[in-house]
């Protein structure tokens, strides 16, 4: 009898691949909008923001599948808050002792981690469906492909809105700086346009496949 149970699937890379790019939680599932938004605006606040949201993502998916036997169904979505909780209120805690400076940048949206449908979701979708180590790598996976999502914003928007990256200076002096981008509507305009971009990639390759699956046909007909 296999050790899986019905409802896992085997452990394989693309468990933490799927997060990355297949399942990016912004820009394909379009989850935690709302701090990708409002932190990006800085490529600093973006890295402090997905480390945090990483450790509280890792951390309470650990605890959530190694408890999910335990844990009753009528209180598991109350279970899984009082979890999360506690990982932010460690992160928040975490980050005042590292930088005060990016404690108050990133402001209450350390404590709105705690409703981050990314987070909350995670943890009743997958960790409370399957094991410890799987549900670790994949909320690993998905972590980084948070935190590749919020450098693509915050380096695009701190770039153009400041004309420079982490502090330092990189254009010229004569550069004129957008200041939409450092605004809430440059989180919007930035966005938009990466989805743009990623969408015109798909759809290229969904061409490029249709018109490689044509050729072959027809070169088999003609044979």
């Amino acid at each position: 009898m296999s050790s899986l149970k019905k409802n896992e699937t085997p452990l394989t890379i693309d468990v933490f691949t799927a997060g990355l790019w297949k399942e990016n939680p912004v820009f394909v599932m379009m989850l935690g909008l709302c701090p990708t938004l409002a932190v990006t605006n800085t490529l600093e606040n973006s890295l402090g923001m997905s480390a945090a949201t990483i450790f509280v993502l890792v951390g309470s998916n650990a605890l959530v599948s190694a408890l999910r036997n335990l844990i009753p169904k009528q209180i598991r979505i109350i279970a899984y808050i009082i979890i999360i909780a506690t990982f932010v209120t460690m992160v928040d805690y975490l980050i005042q002792a590292i930088s005060l400076d990016l404690h108050n940048k990133l402001g209450a949206f350390i404590q709105l981690i705690v409703v981050n449908c990314l987070i909350l979701g995670r943890a009743e979708a997958y960790a409370s469906k399957n094991g410890f180590t799987k549900s670790v790598i994949s909320s690993l996976g998905m972590g980084l492909g948070f935190t590749l999502a919020l450098i693509a914003l915050g380096g695009v928007r701190e770039l153009l809105g400041a004309g420079q990256l982490l502090g330092f200076q990189v254009f010229s002096p004569n550069f004129e700086p957008w200041v939409v981008m450092i605004l809430p509507p440059g989180g919007f305009i930035v966005l938009g346009s990466w989805l743009l971009f990623f969408n015109y990639l798909q759809q290229r390759k969904i061409t490029q496949l249709i018109s490689k699956d044509k050729t072959s046909h027809c070169s088999i007909t003609s044979n």
